[in-house]
């Protein structure tokens, strides 16, 4: 299955049993927008929602970080998702939250997911149907691993400061990659992990929010002075955005890409971090 597909494409598929649309909408918390009473209000036919903050490890002091392989299973087969079916993520933005229920997907072992390109805005251009409501899906048997190969942790990058066997890319904006502009999270310092890389997420799409053709995506990676060749850690401020990059990494053939869960809201909160601005 493509890792992004097209508004036609789904709508070509509505309907079909193993095809489970998703909303993984998210937003910051300043923004102060109810993405899953948005969803109530419209959303793709048939679409479940997928809470990042509640199938996450709601344990965790950090903001969605991963949970269980046997939690996330749970809550997955409780949206009505199977193990053999085809998953299409959007969200409210285009490509943003969207790329991190992606990604988690793929980090769970489960590769038969996909990424609705231009998300809700797109459909919604097109003149596309939608429906309200709060659906009651039937669960079913979702089984989920961990592939530790996709994801880091905050031991795995203090080390690679010193290995530098891994690139790592933040997504951030500019400003907040050199700590000229605030972090929107209270108590984090500004900057950067030291030696990363800094492409800022949103130069990964077209004006009307759809992610920009392969060409131009190894393009503006290899302007960012990223060796796709070698092994690529993701980074931003939760591990949301990163996975808009490593979304775009994978489109472009990139073997080896992992996200760092913790993402600056774990590094920049730390005091025993060294941190380049």
């Amino acid at each position: 299955m493509d890792a992004l597909v097209t508004t036609r494409w789904l709508a070509e598929r509505l309907g079909r049993r193993d095809v489970r649309v998703v909303d993984g909408s998210w937003h910051m918390p300043q923004l102060k927008r109810d993405a899953r009473a948005e969803f109530g209000e419209a959303h793709v036919p048939g679409a479940v929602f997928f809470d990042i903050d509640a199938i996450a490890d709601t344990a965790s002091p950090l903001p969605h970080m991963l949970p269980t392989a046997r939690v996330f299973a749970a809550r997955v087969g409780a949206l009505g998702i199977g193990s053999r079916d085809r998953v299409v993520v959007y969200d409210t933005r285009g490509v943003v939250s969207a790329a991190r229920v992606w990604w988690t997907f793929r980090a769970f072992g489960h590769d038969r997911v996909a990424v609705l390109d231009g998300g809700l805005p797109a459909w919604r251009a097109e003149g596309r149907a939608l429906e309200a409501g709060v659906p009651a899906p039937r669960p079913r048997a979702f089984g989920a691993r961990l592939r530790p190969g996709l994801v880091r942790t905050f031991e795995q990058m203090r080390k690679n400061l010193v290995t530098r066997r891994e690139q790592v890319l933040d997504a951030r904006s500019h400003g907040r990659f050199v700590g000229t502009e605030p972090e929107p999270r209270p108590g984090l310092r500004p900057g950067h992990i030291p030696g990363s890389l800094d492409l800022p997420y949103d130069q990964l799409y077209r004006p009307d929010g759809t992610l920009l053709p392969v060409e131009e995506l190894r393009a503006a990676f290899a302007k960012a002075g990223l060796d796709p060749a070698r092994p690529v850690v993701t980074t931003c401020g939760s591990g949301v955005t990163a996975s808009v990059l490593a979304l775009g990494l994978y489109l472009i053939g990139a073997p080896r890409v992992a996200v760092y869960d913790g993402s600056w809201t774990e590094w920049g909160g730390r005091a025993d971090t060294p941190v380049e601005t």
